[in-house]
């Protein structure tokens, strides 16, 4: 069982809301509303300077807004980050059946690493990607079919699950088969229907019932 993290497994976007928020007040800017942070949140700090600035990526002084928007993020990566709802419990049954776990995601390891280790998951994630340890990062397969060889299993015995059309596009050509997190970070408008994943989840309890229906 392989997840994406940000919007997937962990609720990251009131952290992300926090920091990018103090730094539009301390440039005597308005904040921005809670919505507008979290379904742009699993597009990256490069969008959430973006949005917040009205800068593109190359333009001057975006580089150093989002190197200072990282640096905050880092220093309180996990003050009101929180698994989302089930997720503790849905663990525990993976638990019970020895089923493996692990994280599949486009977030740095210096920033992933030490937000799962803050989690406290139990049991502990067998594995974590990031676009560290391989030359591309999702919707390329390559992540997807490292933690594969990781876990040491084929990919057509693993589900992975994923909040954003990259998720679901690296999964199918890894040959995954792949559940849409419907309760992720969606944009305004943006529907998992046209993603191609083989479910779509609305929350973790109809996650695990089709984990359960594929048993």
């Amino acid at each position: 069982m392989l997840f994406d993290l940000d919007g997937t497994l962990l609720d990251t976007a009131p952290d992300f809301a926090r920091v990018l928020n103090r730094m539009l007040a301390d440039m005597d800017m308005p904040e921005l509303p809670y919505a507008r942070i979290r379904a742009t949140v699993s597009h990256g700090a490069r969008a959430l300077v973006q949005l917040a600035f009205g800068l593109k990526d190359g333009e001057p002084g975006f580089e150093p807004l989002r190197g200072r928007l990282l640096s905050l993020y880092e220093d309180g990566l996990a003050v009101e980050t929180t698994p989302f709802a089930g997720i503790s419990g849905l663990l525990d049954s993976f638990a019970a059946r020895s089923i493996p776990w692990g994280v599949v995601t486009n977030k740095p390891h210096y920033l992933a690493e030490p937000l799962m280790a803050a989690m406290r998951f139990v049991p502990e994630a067998a594995v974590l990607v990031c676009p560290d340890h391989v030359s591309r990062t999702k919707p390329d397969p390559e992540p997807l079919l490292l933690a594969c060889r990781q876990l040491g299993c084929e990919p057509d015995s693993v589900v992975y699950v994923g909040d954003h059309a990259r998720d679901i596009e690296a999964g199918r050509r890894a040959g995954m088969r792949t559940i849409a997190a419907a309760w992720g970070y969606l944009a305004e408008g943006e529907s998992p229907l046209a993603w191609g994943a083989d479910r779509i989840a609305q929350d973790v309890r109809e996650l695990q019932e089709f984990l359960l229906e594929w048993a």
